[in-house]
């Protein structure tokens, strides 16, 4: 049976909403899922809302408020995290130390980092537990595998880097794609129809990208034919390595945030 049979989230903000979609998408019963946050107007048929954290046992218990938050819920919240309930945290940069110190008899801590597209499933899933077993474990890759593609990590310090890749990317792809639509405008083509043809570009790209037997570097070698129009225009983005440089630097200032936050948590 479905280890998770009841399950809270505190707080359901965007990316906490996301992992709702994705779940009642993936055909997870509305009825397990009880949702307490006091902005929230509605949620989708079945789910419990409430505006205060209500009595009773938790299978598992997702802390989806924001990180500065957390010493908010924290105290209120530690009596229902028990030795039967498995807190997931997608908290960004909060440490399992920190949120060890907050729920002490949690029975076990899975750290979580997902992207929006959770909501359609098709999110990476980067994961990190402490205190579950391999049976424990199983069932969270089940639970996560209805929002995308889950990855156990082998360390919790590859976190920040994760959150900088799969967390924060998705932002940058999307500052990608209204570059790319821009600079169409800027050729001359309508921008309606610009936005329209750089997204559909950028989700054909992706799926032959993710079916293909070749990285994505040599993905774009094939497409760039010596002496062709694309080879002109990588030619751009390749001096210098400029493109790979701005990403990077992108990247680095996410991933320091991010460990900034840890610091922050533990100072608590």
């Amino acid at each position: 049976m479905d280890r998770f049979q009841n399950i809270l989230l505190v707080g359901c903000g965007n990316m906490a909403g996301a992992m709702l979609t994705g779940w009642l998408a993936g055909g997870i019963p509305a009825s397990r899922f009880t949702v307490v946050d006091p902005h929230r107007s509605e949620v989708p048929d079945g789910v419990t809302l409430l505006r205060t954290l209500p009595e009773g046992r938790f299978d598992a218990i997702m802390l989806g408020v924001k990180p500065q938050g957390l010493d908010d819920v924290a105290t209120v919240l530690a009596p229902l995290a028990g030795r039967e309930t498995v807190l997931f945290s997608i908290l960004a940069g909060v440490e399992f130390d920190s949120l060890s110190a907050r729920f002490p008899d949690a029975g076990a801590i899975v750290r979580i980092m997902p992207n929006l597209a959770a909501a359609i499933g098709k999110s990476p899933i980067a994961l990190d537990a402490r205190g579950l077993d391999e049976i424990g474990r199983s069932a969270v890759t089940a639970m996560m595998a209805h929002l995308g593609t889950p990855e156990w990590l082998a360390d919790e310090t590859l976190f920040d880097a994760v959150t900088a890749l799969a967390g924060c990317g998705p932002a940058f792809v999307y500052r990608f794609i209204d570059s790319l639509a821009a600079g169409a405008v800027a050729l001359g083509l309508d921008e309606g129809q610009s936005q329209r043809l750089a997204l559909a570009m950028v989700e054909g790209a992706a799926q032959l990208a993710a079916s293909s037997e070749f990285s994505p570097g040599e993905l774009a070698d094939k497409v760039a034919s010596p002496g062709g129009s694309t080879r002109a225009g990588m030619n751009v983005l390749d001096q210098d390595k400029a493109l790979a440089q701005i990403v990077a630097a992108a990247m680095a200032a996410s991933r320091d945030r991010n460990a900034e936050m840890a610091a922050e948590a533990r100072k608590g």
